[in-house]
């Protein structure tokens, strides 16, 4: 659900205006028993706040959990934004292009004085839909990168696909997209502030780190159980993240800002048309705007425009949409790792669309230990793969070998199975040598393995909050199983070789099932049931195995 965590605004429409103070940190214009259900969540982990709002008079913000650890979230509470900063840099590129200052079609060598290689011939349009082609990073988030050491590697980039015919997420492209906004403006973040940041003539959030920053108590995210350690006060220069992550704000202000932007506010009628004119069509019922997600109404019953960001190494996660049919704002914001703001909508979401209350998280059943390890073994799928089970402390810990074996218990709030296919078609081509990167990686498994024979895909998983695809090379003398993580410009974040296969965790939750340990629930994810020799996973699809 990375991309399309949206459905939550469906039941808020609903909410009357009422406050109950013992059931949220802080709630105003919600139902009661909207935020009492919400609060539920808050006990389970969800840590964040929440904004819908119709335009019409219906505003509806809540708040959960803590900010720091001690101090509640509020409707105040400031949050990273991360990759919903596109949206803010679209934004300000199709106000431009409204103003006759450049062109869609003009190539971003003309603008940005410097500019050199394949960042060079791709155009605006390109660059707003990531079909630019450009593969690689040029800098690391919080490390300092000057304006020209920014043009320096970004004109270094290499095109991994021709420029207009494939969707390649980039942040250097975005970032590339505020360089020329700066270069036309003559500064970048005083235009965002002065008019990107904007609704009813009053500035709101503002910047992450440096100025003009947001104003408001911040909080502090969680990664890997500990406080994140980046809270707003890297010094920069701020290059590397200027126009892909740099933004912070409330939730409040989010969803605003997004009701702003579509109503003509934050830029004018003729621009919005030109940002929902301007589109790549993914083939999969889903399109690219300009910093957005385009989602038809075959998935949800009606149109849903949306953005997401977070998983960064400040914490935090968000999601914004706008439903156009009803003129509505939604926007999340998470600082906590047990229930992400994508992982909420991906648990309720089922009882959203059908128009039934909000179901509870799911609580974990008392198990004898007996039983626990009477499910221990291996159990056999008919196709060869195998699931690994072994009592633990919690529940059962489960070894998936093999790419159905690992599909079977995938399970993600973050991440859809359309990431997943997309990632795992990443790595088969970086693998079999079809980018400069893929040709470097293939020689330096051969120096140390031999000459690869075959790579075969062994399913993905998500680890460390980021999508693990797993796979088996075989060379001559040996078959080995490693997997890659990618960034979100194609290149490889993390590679390990010479691995176990994956393990997941159930817990138990009654009568002989269980399911995965890092969704909170509500019947949501993978559910595991075991009868005498057989485990049958049921998820996207349903597996049996025998022991």
């Amino acid at each position: 659900m990375k991309r399309i965590s949206t459905v939550l605004a469906a039941v808020l429409l609903t909410a009357a205006c009422s406050a109950d103070p013992e059931t949220a940190t802080e709630s105003a214009g919600c139902d009661g028993a909207f935020t009492s259900a919400l609060s539920a969540w808050a006990d389970a982990g969800f840590s964040g706040a929440l904004a819908v709002g119709d335009g019409a008079g219906f505003d509806c913000r809540a708040a959960f959990g803590l900010a720091d650890g001690a101090t509640p979230n509020g409707d105040d509470t400031v949050f990273a934004i991360g990759s919903i900063s596109k949206a803010f840099t679209a934004a300000a590129v199709l106000d431009l292009v409204d103003s006759g200052e450049f062109a869609l079609d003009d190539a971003a060598g003309a603008l940005l004085p410097g500019l050199e290689g394949p960042a060079a011939e791709a155009t605006v349009e390109q660059l707003l839909l990531h079909t630019s082609g450009l593969e690689g990073a040029h800098g690391d988030d919080h490390q300092p990168l000057s304006r020209d050491e920014a043009i320096a590697a970004i004109s270094g980039l290499r095109s991994a696909t021709e420029p207009g015919s494939a969707f390649l997420y980039s942040n250097a492209g975005y970032s590339l997209l505020a360089l020329i906004v700066d270069e036309a403006t003559g500064d970048y973040r005083r235009y965002m502030a002065d008019e990107i940041l904007q609704v009813g003539g009053e500035r709101i959030g503002g910047f992450w780190d440096g100025e003009p920053a947001a104003p408001g108590p911040r909080a502090v995210g969680t990664i890997d159980g500990e406080p994140a350690v980046e809270n707003g006060g890297f010094a920069g220069p701020h290059w590397a993240l200027a126009g892909n992550g740099d933004l912070a704000m409330t939730a409040a202000e989010l969803g605003a800002w997004t009701r702003g932007l579509f109503t003509g506010e934050v830029i004018s009628p003729d621009a919005v048309d030109l940002l929902l004119g301007t589109a790549f069509d993914n083939g999969d019922g889903t399109a690219e705007l300009p910093g957005w997600v385009s989602v038809g109404p075959d998935m949800f019953g009606a149109p849903v425009i949306t953005a997401s960001g977070g998983g960064g190494d400040t914490g935090h996660n968000a999601v914004a949409a706008w439903l156009p049919e009803s003129g509505t704002s939604l926007a999340v914001a998470s600082n906590s790792e047990e229930v992400i703001a994508g992982e909420l909508v991906d648990a309720i979401g089922p009882a959203l669309i059908a128009g039934e209350p909000i179901p509870a998280p799911e609580g974990r059943a008392e198990v004898d230990p007996a039983e626990l390890q009477a499910r221990e073994g291996v159990y056999t799928i008919d196709s060869g793969s195998t699931f690994t089970v072994a009592a633990a402390e919690e529940g059962l810990e489960v070894a998936a070998d093999g790419a159905d074996a690992v599909a079977a218990l995938f399970a993600s709030g973050e991440f859809s199975i359309e990431d997943v296919a997309a990632h795992e078609a990443d790595v088969l081509a970086l693998l079999n040598g079809e980018t400069d990167t893929g040709r470097e990686e293939r020689d330096a498994i051969e120096a140390d393995l031999g000459a690869i024979e075959a790579v075969e895909l062994a399913g993905t998983a998500v680890e460390d909050g980021e999508l693990h695809t797993y796979v088996r090379i075989s060379t001559a003398g040996e078959d080995v199983l490693g997997w890659y993580a990618l960034g979100e410009h194609g290149d490889i974040g993390a590679v390990s070789l010479g691995v176990e296969p994956p393990v997941f965790t159930l817990v138990p939750v009654g009568e002989g099932e269980y399911r995965q340990a890092d969704l909170a629930g509500a019947g949501a994810g993978v559910r595991v049931s075991f009868a005498d020799d057989l485990m049958t996973v049921t998820g996207t699809a349903t597996v049996e195995a025998r022991r």
